[in-house]
């Protein structure tokens, strides 16, 4: 899936090596529906500055146009994240996958399905349909009007506290990308108990992007028996970004830091 649009200055896929032991485990990290890398990027060179090796996904229709993100599905942005976890596994040892809101729906779905992803974060995860009841005519209006306002789709610009911090997503949606997701979200939660890797959920107590009661539910189903969980005050559906920005680095870097350390206490016995 090649994107037709120039991507926006900022939005651009970003990778880099890590430094020492470390650089041997990667962190692959992926951004939400009608977002960019601008939302996970500073995770990841916060990541990188602590020694490990990133890689800030750009999904297909993302950070360009939302004419773009028009002609992409739930199955582009999967094959996209499949195959930045296949090119970090064939050049580190271990890779551990994180995503914010639909990023975080792509992390639950691979880490149920692969057993080569050591450990996965998510932030602010969509896993059950909205309430908005436009969702419910989703089906219908992808055949009618190809692109709706962000309040339209219950999806707030900028969902973010901080007045001076913004993710520059999409300010249209498209209702058929839309409608692929939302298709996506029952076989994922069906799927959770297949996930089994160490696993951490921040979430946002106030989020009016996602219901917060997603994470609620992703603890409540989960697979794996070694489930960390952060919940944020202040924030809203962009922590990484927000007043708890430190927190969320903190708890991201202690994880992955908890992870590595692990592997490599395993590998020497």
């Amino acid at each position: 899936m090649t994107d037709h649009s120039t991507v926006q200055p900022g939005a651009e896929a970003w990778t880099a090596n890590g430094s020492g032991d470390r650089a041997a485990t990667a962190v692959v990290l992926v951004h939400g529906f009608t977002g960019n890398p601008k939302a996970t990027r500073p995770l990841g060179e916060m990541l990188n500055d602590a020694g490990f090796s990133v890689d800030v996904v750009r999904l297909p229709g993302h950070g360009t146009s939302p004419k773009d993100m028009g002609t992409t599905r739930w199955s582009h942005w999967r094959t996209a994240v499949t195959h930045a976890l296949d090119r970090a596994l064939g050049e580190h040892d271990r890779v551990i996958l994180l995503g914010h809101s639909m990023g975080g729906t792509l992390t639950l779905d691979l880490a149920a399905h692969r057993d080569d992803i050591a450990a996965a974060i998510v932030i602010n995860p969509l896993i059950a349909a909205p309430p908005n009841p436009l969702a419910k005519v989703a089906p219908i209006l992808q055949h009618l009007l190809p692109m709706v306002s962000r309040s339209v789709a219950g999806m707030p610009t900028d969902d973010i506290a901080r007045p001076d911090v913004s993710e520059d997503a999409y300010p249209r949606v498209s209702t058929k990308a839309s409608q692929s997701l939302l298709e996506a979200l029952g076989p994922v939660r069906a799927d959770l108990a297949m996930l089994t890797v160490p696993l951490l959920v921040v979430s946002s107590r106030v989020d009016h992007t996602v219901d917060p009661v997603n994470s609620d539910i992703l603890v409540d189903e989960v697979g794996s028996s070694d489930v960390q969980r952060v919940m944020l005050e202040r924030s809203w559906h962009v922590p990484q970004l927000d007043w708890e920005r430190e927190e969320v680095e903190q708890a991201v870097r202690d994880f992955v830091v908890g992870v590595h350390e692990a592997a490599v206490e395993v590998a020497a016995t």
